[in-house]
């Protein structure tokens, strides 16, 4: 099983905020997810990104791999710093 940190949106139409899941690759984008590790509010001036660290360690330790859009979320919260440790 292909195990993927990606965003799953969530919010009003044209209000849209994030949620950061851990989900099978197969799943769909808005569907059934193995864990939430944090959220992604781009509307907010500036923009609010919350990411459990321990819970995205744990699972990027475990094999799961982020998307592109989480990637630069990682680097914007200084987790990418962390986990290559």
């Amino acid at each position: 099983m292909a195990v993927k940190i990606r965003l799953r949106r969530m919010g009003a139409h044209k209000a849209p905020f994030y949620r950061i899941i851990v989900a099978d690759s197969r799943s769909p984008r808005d569907g059934r997810f193995i864990d939430e590790i944090g959220f992604y509010n781009p509307l907010e001036e500036p923009a609010v990104i919350k990411i459990d660290e321990e819970k995205a360690a744990t699972w990027v330790k475990n094999g799961a791999q982020p998307s592109d859009i989480v990637k630069k979320l990682f680097d914007r919260t200084g987790i990418t710093e962390k986990l290559s440790k």
